[in-house]
C-alpha cells in the first residue's frame, strides 16, 4: 500500500468521516475503495469500447436496397394513415 495526502473541502471531509463510521472503516480505506471501484469500471469501459471499436462494420442493406425505415430498425408496427383510426 502506498500513502498519500489528499486536499479536501470541510464539508467533504466531514461526510467522509461520516461515511467512513457507517461503514465501520477508516477514511484512508474508504477513499482507496472508491478509487480502486472508479478505476476497475474505467478499464472496463475503456475495454469494452476497445471490443467494440475493433468490430467489423455491419452493413444496414445491401447493394441496391433502400435503407430500412425508422419502424423497420426498431421492430415498430407503422402508425395507420390518418383516417383509418
Amino acid at each position: 500500500m502506498k500513502n498519500i495526502t489528499i486536499a479536501l473541502d470541510e464539508e467533504t471531509a466531514q461526510w467522509v468521516r461520516i461515511e467512513a463510521a457507517k461503514r465501520g472503516t477508516s477514511v484512508s480505506r474508504l477513499v482507496g475503495e472508491f478509487l480502486h471501484e472508479r478505476r476497475q469500471r474505467e478499464t472496463a469501459y475503456q475495454r469494452a469500447a476497445q471490443r467494440y471499436l475493433e468490430r467489423s462494420p455491419t452493413p444496414l442493406k445491401s447493394a441496391g436496397e433502400r435503407y430500412p425505415n425508422r419502424e423497420a430498425l426498431h421492430g415498430r408496427l407503422p402508425l395507420p394513415a390518418k383516417g383509418n383510426l
